[in-house]
């Protein structure tokens, strides 16, 4: 504390850093935007990276209509603590979800629609009772698959037994299917889609498990804590990395392993001296992730 935001150029090896407004959270990517998650707001923020980064601390006396990041909407008592944020493909509609607000149970879904400039929020009665979103996929034909936590806000009720998987449609904001898939699970930690058009996805943090979206069931699991321990990850895990040839790697606190989506198989590639503890990304042959307060890279054979 106080909260910063750093962006590193590696092919200059240089960085920069600047006050975070809140706590980042959750972060995602669509053209030349950054969309965060911010805690304890509740609140989503716009990076136009196309544009430079200015405070809006008061102190540094800035018109907030002049800040980059904005500020484009809130909910503290539904995302208080944002987990995911997904960039719909169509480019118009921006969907995060978080836990609620300090002593409540049950969080929900805004979405922010980039044409009209307008939020609409999804409590848990419209979605999952008692639960919140913890990850989130996009599906073909307007729809998307939410995995949920149990989890209430900090110092709220558990009341959920069994976290779920929901499928919902973007347009109306119905929900369409939703179920216990997998028995005593408590939180969907990350999803992606894999090239076969699957779900890949790990839950409580050791369960690896395949799901089919067209049928609705899993296809395949596994416990890779056995093999491989626990998943990297914190409240907003980034366990799933893809290649630029649509390879799939995942991040284990141990190191990096790669998947084989024909056969499910898993093979660490690279054990970690250090522990990798947040989740990351790929950039330029390289495997970023973070461990307490460094940032790592692995280059890929």
């Amino acid at each position: 504390f106080p909260m910063r935001f750093f962006s590193y150029d590696p092919k200059a090896d240089t960085w920069v850093n600047f006050p975070a407004y809140g706590q980042f959270n959750a972060i995602a990517s669509q053209g030349k935007h950054f969309y965060f998650g911010s805690y304890p707001q509740g609140a989503l923020l716009d990076w136009d990276t196309s544009k430079p980064w200015v405070s809006r601390r008061r102190r540094d006396h800035i018109n907030p209509e002049q800040a980059n990041p904005v500020i484009l909407c809130a909910s503290s008592l539904l995302t208080h603590r944002p987990h995911r944020i997904l960039p719909y493909p169509d480019g118009n509609t921006i969907i995060m979800s978080g836990t609620p607000e300090y002593g409540y149970t049950g969080g929900g879904l805004l979405f922010w629609d980039t044409q009209s400039k307008s939020m609409t929020v999804l409590k848990d009665t419209s979605i999952i009772l008692d639960q919140s979103t913890m990850s989130l996929v996009a599906l073909p034909e307007g729809k998307f698959l939410g995995g949920t936590t149990t989890n209430p806000g900090t110092g709220g009720e558990k009341k959920a037994k069994e976290a779920e998987l929901y499928i919902m449609d973007l347009p109306s904001k119905s929900l369409l299917w939703h179920q216990v898939v997998l028995p005593g699970v408590q939180s969907y930690s990350d999803m992606c889609q894999g090239p076969d058009g699957l779900i890949y996805g790990i839950a409580d943090s050791k369960r690896f498990f395949v799901f089919d979206p067209a049928k609705r069931t899993i296809v395949y699991q596994q416990d890779v804590s056995v093999t491989f321990g626990r998943t990297a990850g914190s409240q907003s895990p980034r366990i799933f990395i893809h290649g630029p040839k649509g390879e799939i790697y995942l991040l284990f606190n141990k190191g990096i392993v790669k998947l084989d989506p024909g056969s499910f198989e898993m093979t660490m590639i690279a054990e970690s001296p250090i522990p990798v503890e947040i989740g990351g990304d790929y950039l330029d042959g390289r495997i970023y992730f973070v461990s307490g307060s460094h940032l790592y890279s692995y280059k890929l054979q």
